[in-house]
């Protein structure tokens, strides 16, 4: 994986976004909603957009692009790539133990995603074995939903997660988000749950809403 795109708010940073983008996208694509945020209130926050390996999606005829895993079929879990799903939440690990040893607590990092970066964030969120400062899922799902509860780690129950979608999304339906929310909170996660009159994409309300979320998770 390429280096990610870094944005540092100011100097020696004690907490980290790490966000992650959706299928055939970049880091690029984030870099205006995180100049947006303000979080000076929190001291020095390292914005962290990494890039998609390369990779066939079947989905689309094959075609090469930046993905976090293959996308085997459009709706459902039966036919997920869970090697390319367990591929990159290695990543993503990595990516967490990075910045940990460049002297961020765990507690001071917040996993973000997009669509496929929203689905790997709860991937790898969950099972993370030290506790992040948040969750945040935008515009996805929760995948492997059936093995969540026995490969969940207790260190990440009370971390407060962040989800939203768009009531006209026609990539991922509302309904699959609104599954994702409540299978989350019948496990007993502090799911704050916020839906928007869009699409597939993102908006400024749920900026805002975003940034008022990330001032909490990461009060020092």
């Amino acid at each position: 994986m390429e280096q990610p795109i870094e944005i540092e708010t100011g100097p020696a940073p004690q907490a980290s976004v790490i966000v992650l983008h959706g299928l055939g996208a970049s880091g690029d694509d984030f870099v205006p909603v995180c100049e947006q945020l303000e979080l000076q209130a929190v001291g020095p926050v390292r914005h962290v957009l990494p890039h998609a390996p390369m990779r066939a999606v079947t989905i689309n005829g094959g075609y090469v692009m930046p993905a976090w895993y293959d996308i085997l079929a459009l709706g459902g879990a039966a036919v997920e790539d869970e090697v390319g799903l367990r591929a990159s939440q290695a990543l993503i690990e990595g990516l967490i133990a990075r910045e940990v040893a460049r002297g961020v607590a765990p507690s001071r990092i917040v996993l973000a995603g997009f669509s496929q970066g929203c689905a790997m964030t709860l991937l790898t969120g969950l099972r993370h074995r030290e506790r992040l400062a948040g969750l945040v899922g935008l515009s996805g799902y929760l995948p492997l939903a059936d093995k969540t509860a026995a490969e969940r780690s207790a260190a990440n129950q009370a971390t407060p997660i962040f989800l939203a979608h768009g009531q006209f999304d026609p990539m991922i339906a509302l309904p699959r988000a609104h599954a994702t929310r409540d299978a989350l909170r019948a496990l007993g996660y502090d799911v704050q749950w916020h839906e928007y009159p869009m699409e597939h994409s993102v908006c400024l309300p749920e900026i805002a809403d975003l940034q008022r979320f990330l001032l909490q998770a990461l009060a020092r």
